[in-house]
């Protein structure tokens, strides 16, 4: 009887492996087809290292050398501390107009994240799950964050789905604020549109395969791609094509978005402010209100007419409604 159950359970085992791996091996990364996604065209004009903005080097715990832009002006000390987090595919050079608008508010750094920009040490991953916060503690950490000074976190589109997953970790006590702008909650989120209008092109057979290893703990292959962004070729073959980023693996993914429990993440977020584009070709900016007020009271929602995805980042509304909630922080 027990070598019977014995070589049951080793078949089994053996199934359960085949089909996993035999998921994740069918389905590879591949050219994407030509349709309509998100336009760039409005925040690549200004070049690689735009006016106003110093590029800086922070060394994370692992001794990585990572980049971000830093604006500042005297007295900024006093100031609250502004960090930003770019969308997904991008790098810290979509704030320029941003950050230089807010200069005389806050001290803005404007982060680009792990695994992206011209130089990355590896493009589109990580080390493990979670190093994306741990880089963003990072910069708190040698910024001065803390100590009675404002920090607050500002994120676009996954950018904004990271700050929500930064406020449910270890380390979302480190942020006093957020200021999200069109944040990816989750792919089944009420607010995310199908394949977040055209952006995103998930590999779902290699997903469910990483998953059923992941479930019984084996990440060997966690560095393998499981997504692609439909990144314009005008991008990619312009002067800022070498800061573009097309695939991400199963880790950087993770890390870049709030956890399964997404609603967790939002209700842990400090004070916010939620603002969205009503032509936001990715997310539901009706949507955000009543999905997130369910589980918080702390946030202010704002709708932006004639804003889409992208150019709700230098919206002159946008930036009026930020210079409010700074000026209001306590």
């Amino acid at each position: 009887m027990i070598p019977r159950l014995l070589t049951f359970v080793a078949i089994s085992i053996a199934i359960y492996f085949s089909i996993a791996l035999g998921l994740i091996a069918s389905q590879r990364p591949g050219p994407l087809p030509e349709r309509a996604g998100l336009d760039f065209s409005e925040i690549v004009g200004e070049g690689a290292e735009p006016e106003g903005l110093q590029a800086r080097s922070l060394k994370a715990r692992d001794g990585q050398a990572l980049t971000y832009a830093h604006v500042k002006t005297p007295g900024a000390d006093e100031l609250p501390l502004v960090i930003m987090l770019h969308g997904s595919g991008w790098y810290h050079g979509q704030f320029a107009g941003l950050a230089r608008a807010l200069r005389d508010v806050a001290e803005v750094k404007a982060l680009t994240l792990r695994g992206h920009g011209k130089d990355p040490a590896r493009r589109g991953d990580v080390d493990y799950t979670g190093q994306l916060e741990d880089d963003i503690a990072d910069l708190i950490a040698q910024s001065g964050g803390g100590a009675g000074r404002k920090v607050i976190l500002l994120g676009h589109s996954s950018g904004g789905g990271l700050a929500v997953r930064f406020a449910g970790g270890a380390h979302g006590p480190l942020a006093d604020g957020m200021i999200l702008l069109a944040p990816f909650l989750k792919y089944d989120a009420p607010t995310t549109r199908p394949n977040s209008g055209g952006w995103a092109h998930v590999l779902t057979r290699r997903i469910i395969g990483l998953s059923m290893l992941n479930t019984v703990g084996i990440t060997a292959l966690d560095h393998l791609p499981m997504i692609q962004f439909a990144m314009p070729r005008a991008v990619l073959e312009g002067p800022l094509g070498a800061y573009a980023t097309t695939r991400y693996s199963w880790r950087l993914n993770k890390s870049y978005a709030p956890r399964g429990d997404y609603l967790a993440d939002v209700a842990a977020l400090p004070p916010f402010l939620l603002i969205a584009g009503r032509d936001d070709e990715a997310f539901v900016a009706e949507g955000y209100a009543p999905l997130m007020g369910a589980v918080t009271d702390k946030g202010r929602y704002e709708i932006v007419d004639g804003a889409g995805h992208l150019d709700i980042v230098d919206s002159p509304q946008t930036e009026t409604l930020i210079r409010d909630y700074l000026l209001g922080l306590d």
